[in-house]
């Protein structure tokens, strides 16, 4: 992170406009071009829409690993910069359709808190949509607190629709 140390992140990407996977691919294939490495992949996955709009077109999601040498403050501005670059507009409806997104889910082992973010995500263990490819990538995480991420999956019971899709991006 900040002063050269590198640390582990996951990320979580979504899309549901346009050509999903393409989408998914170009960021992260522009993700290095911001100091952030991708490492690996989950699959891809259909995932029904959650939160405040339900009525719009199923999403394609997945994790990525990643190392970086950035804080959570300008790896944030990475990932905003990237979704500009795969063509997300500025502004429109929260949790509305989108040709991308990129979530920072978790950095390292840091708990962070600003007007800008937080981590770990804050719903990082009550999204399947999250818990389902994080867990693909790494069975046994733990948020900075101890809590399984797989002990947060199973709690959700059959909530959130979640397939598989694809195979992981290419890294």
């Amino acid at each position: 992170m900040a002063g050269g140390v590198t640390a582990l992140g996951m990320l979580g990407l979504g899309s549901n406009l346009g050509d999903r996977r393409a989408h998914l691919q170009a960021a992260v294939d522009a993700l290095g071009q911001h100091g952030v490495r991708v490492l690996r992949s989950s699959h891809t996955y259909d995932t029904e829409p959650v939160g405040l709009i339900l009525d719009q077109p199923e999403f394609l999601n997945a994790c990525v690993e990643i190392e970086t040498e950035q804080g959570p403050e300008e790896l944030l501005d990475s990932c905003k910069a990237v979704e500009g670059e795969v063509g997300r507009a500025a502004g429109g409806p929260r949790h509305g359709p989108r040709v991308i997104d990129v979530d920072l889910l978790l950095l390292g082992g840091l708990e962070y808190s600003s007007p800008r973010l937080r981590l770990p995500h804050e719903q990082v263990s009550t999204r399947r949509f999250v818990l389902v490819p994080l867990l693909e990538l790494e069975p046994d995480l733990r948020l900075p607190g101890g809590e399984l991420l797989a002990d947060s999956l199973a709690a959700l019971g059959g909530a959130q629709q979640v397939t598989v899709a694809g195979p992981p991006l290419a890294i």
